[in-house]
């Protein structure tokens, strides 16, 4: 295969990529607080070889897959009158405990679990500031939660939801749809978070906006998957053509 016919395979393997991105985002539309995630792509130059090189030929330049960025932008906050709910208005992340180690969160659709422990949708115990396990009894049953994370029922105070921030949230790692590891990076506490009980913060995913960049996407890889075809054709009939002039 030629040069551009390599270049073409290139761009097919990142218009794939792109649309393997977007149709991720849509499946999570519906996840609180899932945030969409977005490529980059660049450019590698590679220098020509052999009679193809020419005086003052800087090469051929390549598409590349560099990265995936994670779209931090807030996603919208609605009610769902559920008193366990609550929504991040703020930066940060709320604190569960994994069997892997803690991992972080905004998808805040909390529940009580079996033994009285505050846990996410996969049984997950929600922390407080102190890095404990949230629990109630029996007897608490009204339920508030303040705007800065304190929880408190008829029976007092019980904790305050730990929430944390990193100075680089693009390099947490995903673990599913929700959740997220640390890595190397350093969980900051945030003093005042702006929390709203009885809430969900939403996905961040605009499906309109993204379901026109994937049918743009879909055409794009379906247009350079007809010229790389015409291309191994030509290539083809090349090959033919000097193959009947040697015999």
């Amino acid at each position: 295969m030629d040069s551009p016919g390599y270049i073409l395979l290139a761009r097919l393997a990142l218009q794939e990529r792109s649309t393997q991105v977007l149709a991720h985002n849509i499946a999570n539309a519906d996840t609180p607080g899932f945030r969409a995630m977005r490529p980059v792509f660049g450019q590698m130059m590679v220098a020509t070889q052999g009679a193809g090189a020419l005086k003052g030929d800087k090469g051929m330049a390549f598409p590349q897959d560099r990265a995936t960025w994670r779209d931090m932008d807030q996603g919208s906050v609605q009610s769902t009158g559920n008193v366990l709910d609550v929504a991040l208005n703020s930066e940060g992340f709320f604190v569960v405990e994994t069997p892997r180690g803690e991992r972080y969160t905004r998808a805040g659709r909390f529940s009580i679990g079996a033994n009285g422990r505050l846990v996410d949708q996969e049984g997950n115990a929600v922390l407080d500031d102190r890095s404990r396990p949230i629990a109630f009894s029996a007897q608490d049953t009204q339920i508030d939660i303040a705007g800065d994370g304190s929880i408190r029922t008829e029976n007092g105070d019980i904790a305050r939801l730990k929430v944390v921030r990193f100075e680089k949230p693009q390099n947490l790692i995903a673990e599913g749809n929700r959740l997220m590891d640390a890595k190397n990076e350093v969980p900051l506490l945030v003093d005042r978070p702006a929390i709203t009980q009885g809430a969900l913060e939403g996905s961040n995913v605009h499906p309109i906006l993204e379901m026109t960049r994937l049918t743009a996407e879909m055409r794009e890889f379906q247009y350079a998957s007809q010229f790389t075809e015409r291309e191994g054709e030509r290539i083809n009939n090349s090959v033919e053509r000097i193959l009947r002039r040697r015999s």
